[in-house]
């Protein structure tokens, strides 16, 4: 039973979807474009042949931007300064201190009243990644009156990515990202001198909402197959996560065509991952967990050729990695940490099985992500369709034969193994 393989191979659905997803314009978390590609993924899931597909929605704390600012002495030093989501609509002066990578121990110093300067990315000697949120509240907890993120990537692209926290939905000190160019001249320029950081934004109540459908066979128990809808508004989000949507799209295509599912596969494409993995989190909230064998969540598919499966500790996902990886004689590169930062957490923290599937870049950080440069022509349909291919496969041995669950406190003991605990304790987010 392979013609699925080559109707996927030739589909043109998966790449459509992903294009009338960048057309929306903006899919910020609450916004009305959110809404529309939520609204053209329910169809498109139902004409790729899933059932039951219908919107869920819920209550959010909603951030508009407006505009944003470095000053120094009345004059703006950031050419393209741009707030961070869930910023407070506010402006604080104080001096300039450059902190580096943001690691742990470059906050062990009195930031008072001070702008911190934190680099994106983290050097490779330090033994774990260190989260945007974390070292925005590590600075705000050493007493900094505003946050710059400075891109480690060059091309003028200034990072976006929101500060605020499940608990705490709005940060508590104004941040905005710049370039890398403009960082390296805040930090030769203006190190010790008063800067001001000023953004404005409107925040208030609105509505997100979650995409549900149905594929295989009608059992209580589902393997789910999820992404998001959302991305940061100044760019396209094609990568984050238009990608991820539209592949989940063809693999529901591919699954209805190929058949054979030994469990049904909940699809849910949630909306507000963006802004604290807000859509996931309800909807998590809400589903009987018991009946839920596996989630196979994409989020960052597509960037390049080579499939990144995060394991979470999950030893039956390597498995079914290494069932795939033969088959195809396709690379898939297994990484058994824990990756907290994506819509299969919520799940992983109660001891479902969570794997997350992404692309090996060969890069650190985000590369084009989070920049105005989440643009289209940095992916290729190609690319989408093979590992459309990869992840068909991988859902469908997923679905008959799941990984076991762990305990909670399981995954606790494997997160303060990795060292993530404490910064994830810093952040708010530590859910055990």
């Amino acid at each position: 039973m392979t013609d699925w393989i080559g109707e996927t191979f030739t589909s043109t659905v998966g790449w459509d979807h992903l294009e009338r997803l960048i057309d929306v314009g903006s899919r910020m978390a609450g916004s009305a474009g959110e809404r529309r590609a939520a609204e053209a993924t329910r169809d498109a899931l139902v004409a790729a042949g899933a059932r039951d597909a219908r919107l869920s929605g819920f209550d959010l704390r909603g951030w508009t931007r407006g505009s944003s600012a470095v000053r120094a002495d009345g004059d703006e030093v950031a050419r393209d300064a741009v707030a961070l989501p869930r910023s407070p609509s506010a402006a604080a002066t104080g001096r300039l201190v450059d902190v580096g990578h943001g690691l742990p121990a470059d906050f062990d110093r009195d930031l008072s009243g001070a702008v911190a300067l934190a680099r994106t990315d983290v050097p490779d000697w330090h033994d774990r990644f260190v989260h945007r949120r974390e070292k925005y509240c590590r600075a705000v907890e050493a007493g900094a009156a505003a946050f710059v993120f400075r891109n480690h990537v060059p091309g003028c692209l200034a990072p976006t990515g929101s500060v605020g926290g499940t608990n705490e939905p709005i940060g508590a000190v104004p941040a905005v990202g710049v370039s890398r160019e403009d960082g390296a001249r805040l930090a030769r320029r203006h190190t010790g001198d008063p800067v001001t950081v000023a953004v404005d934004a409107d925040i208030g109540p609105t509505t997100s909402q979650n995409v549900h459908a149905d594929v295989g066979p009608d059992t209580d128990e589902a393997v789910l197959l999820t992404s998001h809808v959302d991305a940061h508004d100044i760019a396209e989000g094609a990568r984050d996560n238009g990608a991820g949507t539209a592949t989940v799209v063809e693999v529901v295509r591919a699954l209805a065509s190929r058949g054979g599912l030994e469990r049904r596969v909940h699809v849910c494409c949630f909306g507000a991952e963006e802004v604290g993995l807000a859509g996931s989190s309800h909807a998590a909230a809400e589903t009987p967990l018991d009946d839920v064998r596996a989630v196979v969540n994409l989020d960052g598919v597509v960037g390049a050729r080579t499939l990144a499966l995060n394991t979470n500790g999950f030893d039956g996902f390597e498995a079914a990695a290494d069932r795939v990886r033969e088959r195809f004689d396709h690379p898939v590169v297994v990484r058994p940490e824990l990756m907290p930062h994506s819509d299969h957490w919520p799940y992983v923290v109660d001891g479902v099985p969570g794997v997350h599937a992404t692309s090996d870049t060969g890069d650190a950080g985000r590369g084009w992500g989070h920049t105005r440069a989440d643009t289209l022509d940095k992916l290729e349909a190609r690319t989408l369709r093979e590992q459309a291919v990869l992840l068909t496969a991988l859902v469908a041995g997923v679905a008959a034969d799941p990984p076991t669950r762990r305990r909670p406190d399981a995954v606790a003991a494997q997160a303060e193994a990795e060292n993530r605990a404490q910064g994830m304790r810093v952040t708010g987010d530590w859910p055990f």
